[in-house]
C-alpha cells in the first residue's frame, strides 16, 4: 500500500522519535494540498493532528524555559528529556498540561512560581499558554482542530490511521504454526488473532507484510495419530462418520494418549513408525499424506472462518533438514564445536546460557537445527528487513538460542529477528492439555459463541440472517477478548463475559456502530448538503469525542511499534464509551437545528469510520445494524 504521511512545514517543528526519522516532505497525489492549524500548515490527511500540536507546544514550552534559563544563568543541557506533556484532569482546565515540577531545582524556585513566570514567557491566555499550580496549561483552537480533525477523516476515508514511519521496510511475520495431529484450539486462536491483526497494523502503517505459517508436519506426534489410525480407526474416513476432518484426526491422537497410558509399549511403536517413515516406508508415506491433508483441509476451514490467510506456507517436512548445512559450516568456522559424545554443540556462555546440541551424536537434528536452516532459506527467498516469530512465551529460551547461534554464524540481519512472546490463555476450570481431551478445539468454540448470541437476540425477525449476525458476534466477542489483553500477559478466556453487550467487549462495540450507522441512515433530509460549522460543536463530550477520533492514528502507531493490539482496542472502547454516553445525554439527528444536526451527525460519521477502521486492523467483523 501506499501509506500517507503529515507534513509540517513550519521550520520550527521538526518530526521526532525513532520511527520519524528520514520522513521525507511532499504530499500524495490525489489528496488536498493541505491546510492550516494551529499556526502551521500541513499536507495530507492521514496523520495524529493532536500529536503534531503537541509536539508544536513541546517545542515552544521548551525554547521558553531556554530563554527563562537563558536569564537566570541556569544550565539547560537535558531540559528536553525532562519536559512530558500530558492532559489537564478537566476539560475546563486547557487540553494539554506541561508539568514543572523537573525543573524547579534547576531554578531555584517553586515548580508553581515557575509556571506563572512562564505563562508569561510564551504570551499568556490570549496565546493559549495558561497555568494552574505547577502546570502550564495550553488552549488549542477548538474550532481549527474539530475541522480539521473532521475533515482528515472523511478525506482518508478506509485509509483513516495510516502512516509512512515503516515504508520501504519488507517485514516477514510467522504466526500459527499448527501441527497436523489435531485441529486448531483455543492457544492456537490466540497466536492467529495476534499475527493477523499486528499484520494488518504493520501494513497500515507502511511495511510491506508478508505472512507466513510454518505447518508440523512431521515427528513423533504425527506418528502417534497415525499408529492410532491403524490400531482403532478400521479403515474408516472423516467423511464417512460425519466428522470434521481435522477433528478426525484430534480425536485419535487422543486415543494413542489414553492407549499408551495402559500399553507400555505404545511409545516404543511410535519410534518405530517414525523411523520407518523417515526411511521412506511407501506404505507409511501414503497414509501420512492422507492424514495431513485431512488435518490440513480442516484447519484451512477454520482459517477462511476467522479470517486469517498467509503468503506462505512451509512444512517442516521440507524444511527439517535445511539447518543441517548450517551447523557443518559453523563447525568448520570454530563457531560450534564437537562433543566428545559426537554430538555437535554451541557455547552460550557469552549470554549466560549452557551449550545447546544442534546435531545428536548419531547425525540427526533437533528441532532448533530445522529453524537455523528455515531463517536462512526465507531471507534468501523474501529479503526482509525484519522477521518476527508469533510464538508463546514457553519458547523464550528457544529463540534466545536461535537468534545467539543465527549471530555467531555471521549473517548480519539477525538483529532484525524478533519473538513476539505472548502468554497463555487458559480456561477458567484450567489448562489446556490436547493429549488429554481436554483441548476446546476452535471450531467448537466458535461454534458455542454462536450459539449464545445467536439465542441473546431478541427480535430475531427483524434480522435479515439471524445466523450470519450470530456468527459474527461471536468472532467479535472471541478476537476482542483475546486482543484487548496486552499479549505478554497471561490470560484466562471467558465466554460468557467475551459475549456481554455491555462493558468492554467486541460485541458491545458492534453494537454501538450499528447504533451510529442506523443514525446516519435515518438522517433527516433537512441536514443534507449543509456544511459542518465546527463552532456548533462546543460540548465537553463533543471535545473528547473529537480527541479520541483524532488520536487514532497515533493508536496505531503505538500498536506497530511495540506490536501490541491491545492499545487499539482500549482507544477504540474509549470511544465507543464516550458516543454512547453522548448519545444519550443528547438528540443527534434531530435538535431542533438543522446547523447543530449537521455537525452532530459528521461527528457521528467521523466516530464510526474510526470503529469500522479500527475493526478492520484487529480483524473484527463489522454489523450495520444488530
Amino acid at each position: 500500500m501506499t501509506a500517507s504521511r503529515l507534513v509540517c512545514l513550519d521550520a520550527e517543528r521538526r518530526p521526532s522519535g525513532s520511527w520519524a526519522a528520514g520522513r521525507a516532505a511532499g504530499a500524495v497525489r490525489g489528496r488536498p494540498p493541505g491546510f492550516e492549524s494551529e499556526g502551521l500548515t500541513y499536507k495530507v490527511e492521514v496523520f495524529s493532528l493532536l500529536k503534531a500540536i503537541r509536539e508544536k507546544w513541546t517545542v515552544r514550552v521548551l525554547r521558553g524555559l531556554e530563554r527563562l534559563a537563558a536569564n537566570a544563568g541556569v544550565e539547560c543541557g537535558n531540559f528536553a528529556d525532562r519536559l512530558v506533556p500530558g492532559t489537564p484532569p478537566r476539560g475546563d482546565m486547557g487540553d494539554l498540561a506541561f508539568p514543572l515540577f523537573p525543573f524547579a531545582k534547576d531554578f531555584r524556585c517553586s515548580p508553581a512560581s515557575l509556571a506563572r513566570e512562564l505563562a508569561e514567557q510564551l504570551g499568556g491566555e490570549s496565546e493559549g499558554a495558561g497555568f494552574a499550580g505547577p502546570y502550564i496549561n495550553i488552549r488549542i483552537n477548538r474550532s481549527e482542530f474539530i475541522a480539521s480533525t473532521l475533515k482528515a477523516v472523511e478525506s482518508a476515508g478506509a485509509a483513516w490511521g495510516s502512516g509512512d514511519e515503516l515504508e520501504g521496510r519488507r517485514i516477514m511475520i510467522e504466526f500459527s504454526s499448527p501441527n497436523t495431529n489435531k485441529p486448531l484450539h483455543l492457544g492456537h486462536l490466540r497466536n492467529d488473532i495476534l499475527g493477523e491483526s499486528c499484520s494488518r497494523i504493520l501494513t497500515c502503517r507502511g511495511a510491506e507484510v508478508h505472512k507466513v505459517n510454518l505447518v508440523n508436519d512431521r515427528g513423533i506426534h504425527i506418528c502417534k495419530s497415525m499408529l492410532a489410525y491403524r490400531k482403532f480407526a478400521q479403515g474408516r474416513r472423516p467423511e464417512q462418520l460425519g466428522v470434521k476432518s481435522d477433528r478426525f484426526v484430534g480425536d485419535l491422537y487422543v486415543q494413542y494418549s489414553q492407549w499408551a497410558a495402559r500399553d507400555q509399549g505404545a511409545e516404543h511403536e511410535a519410534r518405530e513408525m517414525l523411523r520407518r517413515w523417515e526411511a521412506g516406508d511407501p506404505e507409511l508415506r501414503e497414509l501420512w499424506e492422507t492424514m495431513n491433508e485431512w488435518t490440513l483441509s480442516g484447519i484451512e476451514a477454520t482459517y477462511r472462518r476467522t479470517g486469517v490467510s498467509f503468503d506462505r506456507i512451509y512444512r517442516e517436512s521440507e524444511t527439517y533438514l535445511l539447518g543441517r548445512k548450517q551447523v557443518e559450516a559453523g563447525l568448520e568456522k570454530g563457531v560450534f564445536y564437537k562433543d566428545e559424545d559426537g554430538s555437535i554443540r554451541l557455547d552460550m556462555d557469552e549470554i549466560g546460557l549452557d551449550t545447546k546440541v544442534l546435531l545428536r551424536s548419531d547425525g540427526t537434528s533437533v528441532y532448533i537445527t530445522q529453524d537455523l536452516g528455515t531463517a536462512v532459506s526465507r531471507h534468501e527467498e523474501w529479503p526482509f528487513d525484519q522477521l518476527i516469530y508469533v510464538v508463546g512465551n514457553e519458547q523464550e529460551y528457544h529463540f534466545r538460542v536461535l537468534f545467539f547461534a543465527l549471530r555467531k554464524l555471521g549473517f548480519p540481519w539477525t538483529g532484525s529477528l524478533r519473538h513476539l512472546s505472548y502468554g497463555m490463555v487458559n480456561l477458567p476450570d484450567g489448562r489446556i492439555k490436547s493429549r488429554e481431551g481436554t483441548v476446546v478445539d476452535a471450531d467448537d468454540l466458535i461454534d458455542d459463541l454462536a450459539s449464545r448470541a445467536l439465542a441473546a437476540m431478541r427480535d430475531k425477525e427483524r434480522v435479515a440472517d439471524p445466523e450470519e449476525t450470530a456468527e459474527k458476534v461471536a468472532l467479535a466477542a472471541l478476537h476482542y477478548f483475546l486482543l484487548q489483553v496486552s499479549p505478554a500477559r497471561d490470560m484466562t478466556f471467558r465466554p460468557e463475559e467475551s459475549l456481554a453487550f455491555n462493558g468492554n467487549t467486541g460485541p458491545y462495540l458492534q453494537y454501538t456502530m450499528a447504533r451510529i450507522a442506523g443514525l446516519i441512515a435515518k438522517a433527516p433530509p433537512e441536514t443534507a448538503g449543509i456544511p459542518v460549522s465546527p463552532d456548533m460543536l462546543t460540548r465537553e463530550d463533543e471535545w473528547e469525542l473529537i480527541r479520541c477520533t483524532a488520536e487514532f492514528p497515533e493508536l496505531v502507531e503505538r500498536a506497530a511499534e511495540k506490536l501490541d493490539p491491545s492499545i487499539l482496542a482500549a482507544g477504540l472502547y474509549t470511544l465507543a464509551k464516550n458516543f454512547s454516553g453522548y448519545y444519550h445525554e443528547v438528540p443527534i439527528a434531530r435538535c431542533g437545528s438543522a446547523e447543530l444536526s449537521a455537525a452532530r451527525m459528521a461527528l457521528s460519521r467521523g466516530v464510526l469510520l474510526t470503529l469500522q477502521r479500527g475493526f478492520h486492523l484487529l480483524n473484527i467483523p463489522v454489523l450495520e445494524s444488530m
